[in-house]
C-alpha cells in the first residue's frame, strides 16, 4: 500500500474516533443533567445530604422511590446508633410546642436538645409538632365521648411510646431519626392535653414565639415558655382575656390557682388569683377576672428546661 493510501486510512479512522467522543460526551451531559435533577429532588424530599442521596441513587439505578426508602432505613439505623452514643449528653435546650384545635382543645409538649442552634432547625421543630399531633391523636382515640373537662398529662416514657401520625412509628423512632440527621442528643420530656366543653375557652400564650415559616409547621407555635388557661364567661371577651391571663402565667409562674377570697402576700405570692395582675399591677388577677364576669378554672405552664416533679399520668 502506498504512503498516500495509508494516510487516507489514518485520516478516516481519526474522523471516526473524533466523532465518537463527541456523541458520548453529549449523551453523558444529558445523563448528568438528569442525575442532577433526581439528586436535587431526593435531597429536597428527604433532607439528607447530597452525598447520601447520590449513594442511594447510584445503588438503585436512579429509582427515587427505592432510594428514598433505603435512605430512611439507613438513617433510622444510624440514628439509633448515634442516639446510643449521645445518650449521656445533657439536653438543656429545646422548645415548647403549642397546638390548638379550635377553642376547646389544646396540646403542649416539651422536647429537649443540646443547643439553641438545633432548636431553631426546622427538622427539630417538625419533631416537636409530631409529638403534639401524636398526643392529640392519643387522646382522641382513647376518649370515646367528650367530657366536660379533660386534663391528660404524659411523661417522657409514655410520650415516647405514642405513634406518629405521619407513618405510625413510635415517637422514639422519630427522635432517633432526628438525632441521626442533626447530630445532637434529644429527648421527649412531657406533654399535656386540655379539652373543655363548648361553654369554656382555653386561653394560650407562647413567649418569644419563633417564626414558623415552613409550611410543614402550620398550626403550631414554638417558644421557650408557654401557658394554657381554662376560662368560663362571656364568649366574646374570652379570647383576649385568656391571652392576657396566659401572658401573666408565663411571666409570674404561679404554682396554684387559689381562690377569690385569698389575700395577697406580696411579691412572693404563688397563688394565681391573689397575684398582682402583670399587665395592670394595681389589681389582682382575681379582681381582673371578677370585674369581667370570668372564672378561671385551671392553668398549665411549661418552661423549657425546668425541673419537673413526677405527676400522675392519665
Amino acid at each position: 500500500m502506498s504512503v498516500y493510501s495509508i494516510l487516507r486510512v489514518v485520516r478516516a479512522d481519526l474522523k471516526v474516533l473524533l466523532r465518537q467522543p463527541a456523541q458520548s460526551l453529549h449523551s453523558s451531559s444529558q445523563r448528568l443533567a438528569a442525575d442532577k435533577t433526581l439528586l436535587v429532588k431526593l435531597r429536597k424530599s428527604t433532607g439528607y445530604s447530597f452525598i447520601n442521596c447520590k449513594t442511594a441513587l447510584d445503588k438503585f439505578s436512579n429509582n427515587v422511590k427505592e432510594a428514598e426508602s433505603w435512605l430512611h432505613e439507613q438513617a433510622q439505623k444510624e440514628g439509633w446508633s448515634k442516639a446510643s452514643k449521645l445518650q449521656g449528653r445533657k439536653t438543656r435546650e429545646g422548645l415548647i410546642g403549642l397546638l390548638l384545635l379550635g377553642e376547646q382543645t389544646a396540646v403542649m409538649v416539651e422536647v429537649n436538645c443540646e443547643t439553641d442552634f438545633v432548636a431553631r432547625n426546622v427538622k427539630f421543630q417538625q419533631l416537636v409538632k409530631e409529638a403534639a399531633l401524636a398526643t392529640l391523636a392519643h387522646h382522641q382515640n382513647k376518649q370515646a365521648s367528650p367530657a366536660s373537662y379533660t386534663k391528660s398529662i404524659l411523661g417522657a416514657e409514655q410520650l415516647s411510646q405514642l405513634r406518629s401520625v405521619s407513618d405510625g412509628s413510635p415517637l422514639s423512632d422519630q427522635v432517633a431519626l432526628a438525632i441521626g440527621k442533626l447530630g445532637e442528643n434529644m429527648a421527649l420530656k412531657r406533654a399535656v392535653l386540655v379539652a373543655v366543653s363548648p361553654d369554656c375557652h382555653i386561653g394560650s400564650y407562647v413567649h418569644g414565639a419563633l417564626p414558623a415559616d415552613d409550611p410543614s409547621l402550620a398550626g403550631a407555635s414554638f417558644g421557650k415558655y408557654a401557658a394554657l388557661v381554662v376560662c368560663h364567661g362571656e364568649a366574646g371577651t374570652l379570647p383576649e382575656i385568656g391571652r392576657r391571663l396566659g401572658q401573666h402565667v408565663v411571666g409570674e409562674a404561679p404554682s396554684s390557682l387559689g381562690s377569690l377570697e385569698d389575700q395577697p402576700c406580696g411579691d412572693l405570692e404563688t397563688r394565681l388569683l391573689a397575684q398582682s395582675f402583670l399587665p395592670d399591677p394595681s389589681r389582682t388577677v382575681g379582681q381582673y377576672v371578677q370585674e369581667r364576669g370570668v372564672r378561671v378554672l385551671d392553668f398549665v405552664r411549661f418552661e423549657c428546661g425546668e425541673s419537673v416533679e413526677p405527676e400522675q399520668q392519665t
